[in-house]
């Protein structure tokens, strides 16, 4: 099992970032998929997710209007969206695999695989 999280990068307040997660091992349908980041000094915060069957999605407040998760099922492939960036964003972004239930999407502990983190800047 891998997640390979890649798109992060430096932008400017208001610009937009895709970030994508490549996935192996394992069906997409098969799991959710969890995006979750990081500022320093801060705990890790789940902003997005989608199942894996059904594809449903669910989003933080802080993420809503603004982030679009997403994914290809023939590429294996999630996707997050992220418009209208703010310098509040800047954080190492993780995408990882877990089977939560939907009142616990934004809890790590319910994800057991997790991809190296993709760094994301935005200037003010």
């Amino acid at each position: 099992v891998q997640l390979q999280a890649s798109g992060g990068g430096l932008v400017q307040a208001g610009g937009s970032l895709r970030l994508s997660c490549a996935l192996s091992g394992f069906r997409l349908i098969d799991y959710g998929i969890g995006w979750f980041r990081q500022a320093p000094g801060q705990e890790r915060e789940g902003i997005a997710y989608i199942r894996g069957s059904g594809g449903g999605t669910y989003y933080a407040d802080s993420a809503k209007g603004r982030f679009t998760v997403s994914r290809d099922n023939a590429k294996n492939t999630v996707y997050l969206q992220m418009n209208s960036l703010k310098p509040e964003d800047t954080a190492i972004y993780y995408c990882a695999r877990g089977r939560p239930v939907a009142s616990a999407w934004r809890t790590s502990t319910m994800y057991a695989y997790w991809g190296q983190g993709t760094q994301v800047t935005v200037s003010s």
